[in-house]
């Protein structure tokens, strides 16, 4: 299985279809940084401040062990921090006492037990539990999770919010259907009680027996609208509160998939950061680059275009997607086409539909399909190092000014990286030879 990315993990926790896929998902980021670690979800009652069950993640599902215990067997510091979330609490010398407690499985030479408090509410709704071997160099399991446990937390709190919504409608349910049982119980009754009365009427003359039953079956009657209206009242704020959760759930999807974006970016920053450093082909490096910021913005055709030396001009550096007879190292003078003019204005520009632009983008060449690009100048230190195009978007996407805020980031990295590596004059000089 290939290594399981913070993206890849993003990806698993919002399509698990419940909660103990998704701790198999977060039990899988843990495989790959030590495979003698373990991670559990401890159940917690509120009311009874009770830790009721140890869910561990195995290779072949979720093993549920029952230990009821109170959080009052935690040290009062390790216990506040557990209590109001957060980071994760260690215990130290004392893991292994406490990993006992939880029911967690016997490291042979030793472990640490680290907590994290998932809050609900505002109140604490579970424990996230990693026990990992000791180790006497290299950085903890824990503190690498931090990242993955975060994910799992958003993942965690979508499931609440989807229980608390289904036992809602089931409150509603069980309300509405014990007034109407009562109201045609009562209502059954009394029409019986009426019918007799009426039989004795008839035989005896009791009229004033079946008045009072008459008035006695109005008042039920207007008890049990009175009832029929309060259960639609019940009914209508159950309503608005599921309608409530069920916008925090798309917030909460709103934020999870900003979050997988920027770990995607931070990603790639750190991949081109190592590539700076690990090579000496100045190809390479302009092929990186351009890779950092095509796939981040899902482009499927993308060109940089780096600032020939002592010249008005860019040069084309490393390009994906466009037409075959455009050859790296074609100029461009400034003000000359889109990239031209970025150049020499330091402006990006952003289009979302070409019909309304009379300039044909980048390299005017066959192959464009879009109907929105960016056009984005790499500058650093005042200094313009080249231009960066983005077009064809994946799934015929549209880049909005969001998009031109990310590219930015990734623009300033990418001028950094070429500004130090003296990638302009180095790959001008291969492209020559």
């Amino acid at each position: 299985m290939p290594p399981r990315t913070l993206s890849s993990l993003a990806h698993a926790l919002n399509t698990a279809p419940d909660l103990d896929a998704a701790l198999v998902a977060l039990a899988d980021s843990l495989v790959e940084l030590d495979r003698m670690a373990h991670v559990a979800l401890v159940t917690y009652e509120p009311r009874r401040a009770l830790m009721r069950e140890r869910r561990l993640a195995r290779p072949d599902g979720v093993e549920v062990r029952v230990i009821d215990t109170t959080l009052d067997h935690l040290p009062t510091r390790e216990r506040v921090g557990v209590t109001t979330g957060g980071a994760f609490i260690d215990f130290g010398d004392a893991s292994g006492e406490f990993a006992r407690l939880l029911a967690m499985p016997e490291i042979p030479e030793g472990g640490y037990l680290a907590l994290k408090g998932l809050l609900f509410e505002g109140g604490l709704s579970a424990i996230v539990a990693l026990f990992e071997p000791r180790k006497i160099f290299g950085t903890r399991a824990t503190e690498r999770m931090q990242p993955a446990v975060a994910l799992f937390e958003l993942a965690y709190a979508r499931f609440q919010e989807g229980e608390a919504r289904h036992e809602a409608v089931r409150t509603l349910e069980d309300v509405t259907q014990r007034v109407h049982g009562e109201y045609a119980r009562k209502l059954g009754a009394l029409e019986e009680q009426l019918l007799k009365a009426t039989g004795e009427f008839s035989t005896s003359g009791d009229r004033s027996r079946t008045v009072s039953l008459e008035r006695e079956l109005a008042e039920v009657r207007e008890d049990a609208r009175r009832a029929t209206r309060r259960s639609e009242a019940v009914e209508a704020t159950i309503g608005s509160a599921v309608e409530q959760l069920e916008k925090a759930h798309v917030e909460l999807h709103r934020r999870s998939e900003q979050l997988r974006q920027k770990t995607r970016t931070l990603y790639l920053i750190e991949r081109v950061l190592s590539l700076d450093a690990a090579t000496n082909d100045p190809r390479e490096l302009a092929d990186g680059l351009l890779a950092l910021v095509g796939d981040d913005m899902n482009a499927e055709r993308c060109s940089l275009l780096l600032r020939a030396p002592g010249e008005e001009a860019l040069y084309l550096a490393a390009a994906r997607g466009i037409a075959p007879n455009v050859n790296e190292g074609k100029r461009v003078g400034f003000g000359t086409g889109i990239s031209g003019h970025v150049a020499t204005t330091r402006e990006p520009m952003l289009v979302q539909d070409t019909g309304e632009f009379r300039e044909h983008p980048l390299l005017r060449d066959a192959y464009y399909t879009s109907g929105s690009f960016i056009s984005f100048p790499l500058v650093y230190h005042d200094n313009l190092i080249g231009v960066v195009n983005l077009t064809n978007r994946r799934m015929a996407g549209v880049f909005v000014e969001e998009d031109v805020e990310r590219v930015r980031l990734l623009g300033l990295v990418i001028a950094l990286a070429a500004s130090n590596s003296h990638l302009p004059e180095r790959l001008v000089e291969t492209l020559s030879v």
